[in-house]
């Protein structure tokens, strides 16, 4: 039996990328012939060394090595940003590869130079070696299309994540805002805390999950698990995008479980389907 062999960095279900891998894999048509290679090791200060973004994908890049000198076909599913290049550099000839993911969206913080000069090198590099050594394309979003050329365009599929849309009917609905927080450097200029102090004050019940949110009025429920968060979600009227990708899968749950989502105008889809799921904030 021809055994398909799928390497992921990330495959928890509360994470924007675990999801995205649990996505991918479903969309695979054999699955009887899938076996998951992932970084889920049974020591703990091990598992916490190789689950680092950064180092998980070189150990990755070598497991990739592995089944391919036992000529097996192996897919490196995630993590796979554009702008490293070393990974796609590195992986071996024959290895499949997941979508590509990144956003175009940045704050002015101290990495504003890099991603805003350095960042846009690195994709056209990565873009070149895509090219040469893959036939199909397939990128999570398409926030990247800006710094891609036409004839990458052409032969790429874009907005993956959209495969997860499946709306659901209307449930009772009591919770005012339930909104996804992450207190990152470079998330931090990205989200709109003037319109969260504004909603705060008036008599709303409004939810955090994620990171904590010092702020008034506020319930800070931490990281939950997917189940617990579709069931909040059921019961949620409203969210809160941060700017950096529009179409996070926690934005995409939202859409499937009929929360309206505010955001900037400028980030809102084009698309007639999804454009009616939000709410602008200016």
């Amino acid at each position: 039996m021809n055994i398909k062999y799928f390497w992921t960095c990330d495959f928890a279900t509360n994470t924007g990328e675990g999801n995205l891998a649990h996505l991918y894999l479903s969309k695979i048509k054999d699955k009887k012939k899938v076996f998951l290679v992932k970084t889920f090791l049974k020591n703990s200060s091990i598992k916490k060394f190789f689950d680092l973004k950064y180092i998980s994908p070189l150990f990755g890049i070598l497991i990739c090595w592995y089944y391919f000198f036992k000529k097996k076909e192996i897919t490196y599913v995630n993590y796979l940003p554009l702008w490293n290049f070393f990974i796609f550099l590195l992986l071996p000839p024959s290895t499949k590869i997941g979508p590509i993911t990144g956003g175009a969206s940045f704050p002015k913080n101290s990495q504003y130079l890099i991603r805003k000069f350095i960042f846009p090198i690195f994709y056209k590099i990565s873009e070149k070696i895509i090219n040469f050594r893959y036939k199909k394309i397939l990128f999570s979003t398409s926030l990247l299309k800006k710094y891609l050329s036409a004839k990458t365009i052409r032969r790429s599929k874009f907005n993956f994540v959209l495969n997860y849309i499946k709306i659901k009917k209307t449930k009772k609905k009591n919770i005012d805002f339930l909104i996804y927080y992450r207190n990152h450097k470079n998330k931090a200029d990205l989200f709109n805390y003037s319109f969260l102090e504004k909603i705060s004050r008036k008599k709303l019940k409004i939810y955090i999950i994620g990171d904590k949110l010092n702020m008034q009025n506020l319930k800070n429920l931490g990281y939950i698990s997917n189940k617990k968060l579709i069931r909040l979600l059921e019961r949620s009227k409203y969210t809160l995008s941060s700017n950096e990708n529009i179409l996070s899968l926690f934005n995409i749950e939202c859409i499937n479980n009929n929360v309206k989502i505010f955001a900037e105008k400028k980030n809102i889809p084009r698309e007639k389907n999804l454009r009616k799921k939000f709410i602008s904030l200016s």
